[in-house]
């Protein structure tokens, strides 16, 4: 089952963290489809598609706990309705 967004139906979402960098990135579509980034000020980069749609964003600054850092896991609530 898709999501339904506004524009779009996304049937998967990437999550990748960059243990090193302390970041998290999160998309709705594909990451190729990138073309321009949006700082809001809150240690969160939008990512937009050419059109300027929203299709995904990065948390700076994303800290785990170092249990969570051994394991590599990161902790993940789904809900689909």
């Amino acid at each position: 089952m898709a999501y339904q967004g506004r524009n779009n139906n996304v049937d998967k979402i990437l999550i990748r963290r960059d243990i090193e960098g302390d970041t998290l990135n999160i998309w709705f579509d594909d990451p190729k489809l990138e073309r321009s980034c949006e700082e809001t000020g809150d240690e969160v980069v939008l990512s937009k598609d050419s059109q300027g749609r929203v299709i995904g964003f990065e948390k700076l600054n994303y800290r785990v706990s170092q249990a969570q850092r051994e394991s590599g896991k990161l902790p993940i609530e789904v809900r689909v309705a």
